[in-house]
Order: C-alpha cells, then sequence, then structure tokens
C-alpha cells in the first residue's frame, strides 16, 4: 500500500483539546462542565482536571476517516487514563525521544519541538495534528518539509475540541478522500 492509498493520519494533544483548561476560575464548571465517567480507570482519581473529559469526544473522534494517534506528553499513558474516559481503543502512540541541542535552536526559532518528530512519523503520508500550541513557524516548516497533505488545527485550549474544530477536521478529510 501506497502512502496515498492509506488514510490520513490525526496526531492528537490531550491538555488542551481534550481537557481544556486556561480560563479564569470562575467559568469552571459552567463553562467546562465536568463529566461522570463511573469508576476512573487505573486509579487516575489524582487529577481533576480528568472530569472536563466529555465523553462525547470518544465517538466523533471514531468517526472521523482517519487513523487516530496519541500526540501528547501522556505518552501510553493515554491509553490507560484517556482512552476509557472515551471508550477509544489503544491507540498507537507517538515516542518522543529525548530534547535535543536542535529542540533548543527550534523551540528558540518559535517551531515546536514536536513539529519535526510528526513529520517524521507521517512519512510522506497526508496528516492532521490537533494541537493548542501550533504556531505559523510550525505550518510553514511543515509546508517547506513535508511531502504530503498537512493541516495544523489549533485548539483553543479554554474550550477544548468544539463542532467548529470538528467540521474543519470533517471538510479536511472528505477533500483529502476526494483529492
Amino acid at each position: 500500500m501506497t502512502g496515498s492509498d492509506q488514510r490520513p493520519l490525526l496526531f492528537l494533544d490531550v491538555d488542551g483539546p481534550l481537557i481544556p483548561f486556561g480560563a479564569p476560575p470562575p467559568q469552571y464548571p459552567q463553562g467546562h462542565p465536568t463529566y461522570e465517567t463511573g469508576p476512573a480507570p487505573h486509579g487516575s482519581d489524582s487529577n481533576p482536571l480528568l472530569t472536563r473529559i466529555n465523553p462525547d469526544h470518544g465517538p466523533r473522534l471514531m468517526s472521523l476517516p482517519c487513523e487516530l494517534l496519541w500526540a501528547t506528553t501522556w505518552m501510553a499513558d493515554a491509553n490507560e487514563t484517556i482512552a476509557p474516559r472515551l471508550g477509544l481503543p489503544e491507540l498507537p502512540v507517538v515516542i518522543w525521544p529525548a530534547p535535543s541541542a536542535t529542540d533548543d535552536q527550534d523551540e528558540r526559532n518559535g517551531l515546536r519541538w514536536k513539529t519535526r518528530r510528526l513529520v517524521d512519523w507521517a512519512a510522506a503520508r497526508s496528516f492532521i495534528w490537533v494541537d493548542d500550541e501550533i504556531t505559523d513557524t510550525d505550518r510553514a516548516w511543515v509546508s517547506a518539509h513535508h511531502r504530503g497533505r498537512a493541516l495544523l488545527h489549533r485548539v483553543d485550549a479554554r474550550q477544548g475540541l468544539t463542532d467548529a474544530d470538528y467540521n474543519t477536521l470533517g471538510e479536511w478529510l472528505r477533500e483529502e478522500s476526494a483529492g
């Protein structure tokens, strides 16, 4: 199967897109309802922010015609703690290597430390990157260095994924499958 015959990848961050944060405290819980998800998997009750995860994200993410991957500092913990709350199966996890001098230089130049690794992981496959810290520098770098199509979609961390975000992702994926 060639890269163009495969479904696009969707690299998904957790903090911000799935766990909203950053709004002034009085906006919680009205702006971000808490969700009763039953017993917390693997003793994860210790993190009160997990109650901000909307379980409706799971079916919505699974309905997208793409391959979901965790691209988060939660790494394998995302499968143990986040996936069960969303009803997601175990997903592949992008493994982040130790920071390097290149990462330090990239950060000084405005390039996020995840950017190079996600482009390497995707190879020539089309991909979406959903994160709350994507910059124009990341978009320009991906445009110059990635051979496939890419959508770098920044989510408002105060809101997390919204209907408008899902509409954007769905539209891009429809265009990708038609193209």
